[in-house]
């Protein structure tokens, strides 16, 4: 437990739902986290294992980058071991309830990599972070990447100029995504699309492959895709009648995002707006490239409504509770 983190990290839970008008019911119908899951983690009882369980729940009640930023710091502190002798930390909102400390459901595979970036910290200051790459065709000194100071794989929980470097990288490709500094869901699921795209392997993690590709003005990736309006419309063209069925389903799926990405328990991946699964795009002749293009994604989702008519295919999303706003 992280210094008294998940008081904290319940607390901020409960703020972001108190200020929808939504149930845990219709909120867990949005999500696709069940009723219960969610009452434990805003009461405390419990942390997610998966940072992407949190933001799905953050975005669903309108949190915004900053707010994401604060959350992952905080379900960090949550799930890391406390240190022998540490003090705790004050809380950082406006008197929240007592709550019980949570219990870890699962350590996240990656919490050594704290160490990591505070060691990335540590050179920052010192003053060994002094060369910034201009152009993708500069030469290896001036590849940040590529310096003492990023040295070793970039991934899930780090922070810093690193991280900044690996994002304007991404925006560069034509991601829309903001320059934060924080490697969260968002950047996860954007290199893994980007690792997909260009043919390398996709673990989410900036490996020294993914680093060159990065800078390499020869590898052909574009990141530049639809915008959840032109999503939407497009789910309502070619679903018609069943159209706002299918946006309840493709917002619980990926919240009508193109690029998104989402890692199973079984280490297979979902893909795109409809989250369509590895066995789902064998069955539809296509691959995760394909899931990737929005309307590839969405006439493959219309394929699979169209063996029954329905969205048994996308069972854990319970679509029947209410509509989604319109776009």
């Amino acid at each position: 437990m992280g210094h008294g983190g998940g008081s904290d990290f319940a607390a901020t839970l409960r703020e972001l739902k108190e200020r929808t008008p939504h149930s845990f019911e219709t909120l867990a119908a949005r999500t696709g986290i069940s009723r219960s899951a969610l009452h434990r983690y805003c009461s405390g009882q419990s942390v997610p294992a998966d940072f992407a369980t949190v933001e799905r729940f953050a975005k669903r009640c309108g949190a915004d980058r900053e707010e994401l930023v604060a959350l992952h710091r905080l379900w960090v502190e949550a799930t890391e071991p406390e240190a022998p002798g540490s003090k705790p930390q004050p809380t950082r909102h406006l008197q929240p309830g007592p709550v019980a400390q949570p219990a870890v459901e699962a350590r996240p595979f990656w919490s050594l990599r704290n160490l990591v970036g505070v060691a990335v910290a540590l050179v920052v200051g010192a003053g060994l972070l002094g060369v910034v790459r201009n152009t993708a065709g500069a030469s290896g000194e001036e590849r940040l990447l590529f310096s003492a100071a990023c040295e070793g794989p970039v991934g899930m929980g780090e922070k810093g100029e690193c991280v900044r470097e690996v994002q304007r990288l991404l925006v560069e490709a034509g991601a829309d995504l903001d320059v934060t500094g924080r490697f969260i869901g968002d950047t996860r699921s954007l290199v893994v699309a980007f690792q997909t795209m260009a043919g390398l392997h996709d673990n989410g993690v900036v490996d020294n492959a993914t680093k060159r590709a990065l800078y390499d003005d020869d590898v052909d990736v574009s990141l530049r895709t639809w915008t959840r309006e032109r999503v939407a419309d497009r789910i309502r063209d070619v679903f018609q009648r069943d159209a706002e069925e299918a946006l309840r389903t493709a917002e619980c799926q990926s919240l009508l995002e193109p690029l998104a990405t989402t890692s199973q328990a079984d280490a297979t991946r979902t893909w795109g707006v409809f989250q369509l699964s590895e066995r789902q795009l064998r069955e539809l002749d296509g691959t995760p490239v394909d899931s990737l293009d929005p309307e590839w994604n969405i006439r493959a989702a219309h394929r699979l409504w169209s063996r029954h008519g329905d969205f048994r295919a996308w069972t854990q999303c319970n679509v029947k509770v209410e509509p989604v706003e319109q776009l």
